[in-house]
């Protein structure tokens, strides 16, 4: 059966379209909706939002009768060139604009037609016409591909994420990272240079970490893609990571901006104004993205009080170049794709503002860990080990630049604030690590930021099983409180140099030291470090022939546990408790 055959001037498409299935039945969904006249699909460059409109118009030739027509805007700078533009692609002659304006809604008034107006970003003033052109033909329909909505009455954003990412946290059949759409599209590009190529289990996982390292973005998968041609997937890896310039295109047909994944981002760029700018470069510093909050203090130590930086950061999400996820409870997240992000820390360091924004970024990071670190001993305690879980890539980075930067003492103190955190969720030897590079350095630190950055490397070296090494920083730390006379600290210093020896098999020191934190703690109405000290106490002196004294111990410890919600501590110490009977 011959198919019939709707007027049109779509481009024809000279390599396969990988992926978007569902993107495809949802847009179409939403142009098959009576009250949907107007579709923006919108995201950053490169991430195909011109390749899903042909897509979606060739899929939908047959709904519109009078026919889809493809306008490419991409080339116009000026806005009152846009109409003119269309009234071209629809083979409209007026000699002025008024003209063109009648004649064109007179041609469409009774033309069921399918509109594709591609690049709309740079023309984004021109939008009210598209309004103008819908209120007068009720029949036609259009599709926009735009970095940045176009803020229109009726208009219905339709956001184009990334292609879908392989799940490299769990280990998988071959076929089964083939179905993420960037892997197929990867290997699909990397056989137009290579007809050899196979993604096998020797390249899998470099393919599948550059994927990640690439955010899914369609232009910079067939950028990297086309060097498998000399470099092996790891080598291409490697230069990745060292962000090495390879996301270059030498093919001639393709339009400039579209020639590096770099110009592709200047682009979008290149379209905001200088606060916009300003606001997009600062806001790089941020790794693994970032609450409002935490936009707002740094902003508002870098930028000018007149600049509404919640008016600016509105503006980044419209122009795609920052995303928002609500998280649980509400809170929204805001991060850049990778490889964006890393545009704007170039362009930080070419305006001279890396080194300003860094030390914005790394006051926010430590008022934010100080402010939750009461926090992670009570009740709720959960939520905030949750919280500062998804900044700890925010953290490192602040670590790392205060380090850099020679602020050992703010190093310290942030070291200090996460070193439970740190403790509690698995990364101990990092926080060891943190801790002893920076007590190493050169330079005066105040007697109570070293005190307790010991206290806590000492602790560090316990959990490691070295008590050699935590009986000597527990034994600093100790004379260090003793000089300031702070009782907590003192009580916390006995009790963790009491487990480091412990753990050296001398329990007569051990006892001594840790019913020292158990009355100092109690002079100072400390339950917990009561608790914590009545519990060790009670778990060394099992062996010896104090059942009694052992039992009192135990006993009150739960009895505090359990006032103070801490569970798990609790449960430790009933199991305990039954062995005395034994």
């Amino acid at each position: 059966m011959k198919m019939d055959r709707r007027p049109n001037n779509l481009p024809a498409q000279l390599s396969s379209f990988v992926g978007r299935e569902q993107e495809l039945a949802d847009a179409t969904a939403f142009l098959h909706r009576d009250d949907v006249r107007l579709l923006t699909l919108t995201g950053p460059g490169g991430v195909g939002k011109t390749r899903l409109a042909l897509h979606i118009a060739t899929h939908m030739q047959q709904d519109f009768a009078s026919g889809v027509y493809f306008v490419s805007l991409a080339a116009l700078d000026e806005t009152e060139l846009v109409l003119p533009t269309i009234a071209q692609v629809l083979e409209i002659k007026e000699p002025n604009m008024d003209a063109v304006l009648g004649r064109r809604q007179s041609y469409l008034q009774k033309k069921h037609i399918l509109l594709i107006l591609d690049n709309f970003e740079q023309v984004v003033s021109a939008a009210p016409s598209i309004t103008e052109l819908l209120l007068s033909c009720p029949l036609l329909k259009i599709l926009v591909t735009s970095r940045t909505v176009l803020h229109l009455r009726g208009e219905q954003e339709f956001p184009v994420p990334p292609l879908s990412l392989p799940d490299i946290s769990k280990p998988g059949e071959l076929e089964a990272f083939t179905r993420s759409s960037a892997v197929a599209l990867f290997c699909q590009r990397a056989r137009g240079v290579k007809p050899d190529f196979r993604l096998t289990l020797a390249n899998a996982p470099a393919v599948l970490a550059i994927c990640q390292r690439l955010d899914g973005l369609p232009l910079a998968l067939e950028l990297a893609a086309a060097r498998v041609k000399l470099l092996p997937p790891q080598a291409l890896l490697d230069r990745l990571m060292q962000r090495q310039s390879v996301l270059t295109n030498q093919m001639l047909d393709v339009p400039a901006r579209h020639r590096t994944l770099q110009l592709t981002i200047k682009w979008s760029y290149d379209l905001l104004n200088s606060d916009e700018q300003a606001l997009f470069r600062h806001l790089s510093v941020f790794v693994g993205g970032f609450s409002l909050e935490a936009a707002q203090s740094v902003c508002q130590a870098l930028a000018d009080g007149a600049f509404d930086w919640l008016d600016g950061i509105t503006s980044l999400l419209d122009k795609s170049l920052l995303q928002q996820r609500e998280l649980p409870g509400g809170e929204a997240r805001l991060s850049y794709l990778e490889t964006i992000r890393e545009f704007g820390l170039e362009c930080l360091v070419e305006a001279g503002e890396a080194a300003a924004a860094q030390q914005a970024h790394a006051h926010y990071c430590c008022h934010f860990a100080e402010t939750l670190e009461p926090t992670l001993f009570d009740a709720e305690q959960g939520k905030s080990f949750d919280l500062l879980e998804r900044e700890h890539e925010n953290m490192r980075a602040a670590l790392r630049w205060l380090m850099e930067a020679g602020a050992r003492e703010e190093a310290l103190r942030l070291g200090v604030a996460l070193a439970r955190f740190w403790g509690v969720r698995g990364h101990v030897a990092e926080g060891r690590q943190w801790l002893q590079s920076a007590l190493a350095r050169s330079g005066q630190l105040a007697p109570l930021t070293r005190a307790r950055a010991l206290s806590w490397a000492g602790w560090f070296a316990v959990l490691q099983r070295e008590p050699v090494n935590a009986v000597a920083s527990g034994q600093e730390s100790l004379a260090l409180f003793r000089t300031l006379d702070d009782v907590q600290g003192i009580a916390l210093a006995l009790h963790r140099l009491g487990l480091a020896h412990w753990y050296q098999g001398q329990d007569r020191e051990a006892l001594v030291l840790l019913e020292e934190s158990v009355a100092r703690s109690r002079g100072i109405g400390d339950q917990r470090g009561v608790a914590y000290s009545l519990m060790a106490l009670g778990r060394l002196a099992l062996g010896q022939r104090m059942p009694d004294q052992v039992r009192a111990w135990l006993e009150e410890a739960l009895a505090l546990f359990l006032y103070k919600w801490q569970q798990e501590e609790a449960a430790l110490v009933a199991a305990t408790i039954p062995t005395l009977a034994n």
